[in-house]
């Protein structure tokens, strides 16, 4: 059970419903993940917007989807692991194998998914603050000074989304049961 409440498009916010109607069209249905966000209207709003931002960046849709469940594994965020593990799937293409390193944090095969996934635990791990040798091994792997601001832009939306889920603890749509994830919880900064 949530412990915030997930709003239907009838009783959320004015400022949340006509978002909610365009994602359960795009969709098919209404991702509890929006469903929480809607208690905030510009919470939600960000969510859609940094979404729509990150999905023009430069890395392509696979490295993405890296970023994403890299992020929410790191997090303990069994929804988000689960959501991006369908995309990652249904859209990028990614292979078992590779998904299922994403998402128990092991080593990846492809050399250019590996480092956006190494990249993406140093930039978490250090707050940004990456090491000179982190940064080099990322550049060495063919990615640009764009792709690492963009990978810290990926995180940002993750941690959004990972936060949000963590604090509200919503269950997961009959959609992603699937993908359920239930690796180890977040561990609290001390």
């Amino acid at each position: 059970m949530s412990r915030l409440p997930l709003r239907t498009i009838e009783d959320a916010p004015n400022e949340a419903q006509e978002a909610l109607t365009k994602a359960e069209k795009t969709n098919g249905y209404l991702p509890n993940l929006l469903r929480v966000l809607a208690n905030a209207p510009v919470a939600l709003e960000t969510y859609l917007t940094v979404s729509g931002i990150n999905a023009r960046s430069s890395l392509t849709l696979p490295e993405r989807e890296a970023v994403q469940i890299t992020a929410a594994a790191t997090h303990g965020c069994g929804f988000c692991v689960a959501g991006h593990t369908a995309i990652a799937y249904k859209k990028a293409g990614l292979t078992e194998d590779t998904v299922e390193a994403l998402r128990s944090l092991a080593p990846v095969a492809d050399s250019r998914l590996s480092a956006v996934a190494q990249f993406t635990k140093a930039v978490i791990a250090g707050r940004g603050q990456v090491t000179d040798q982190e940064l080099e091994a990322f550049r060495s792997a063919g990615f640009d000074d764009q792709a690492a601001l963009e990978v810290v832009l990926g995180v940002s939306l993750a941690t959004l989304c990972n936060f949000a889920n963590n604090l509200s603890q919503p269950p997961l749509n009959p959609q992603l049961e699937s993908y359920r994830w239930d690796g180890p919880r977040a561990v609290a900064a001390e």
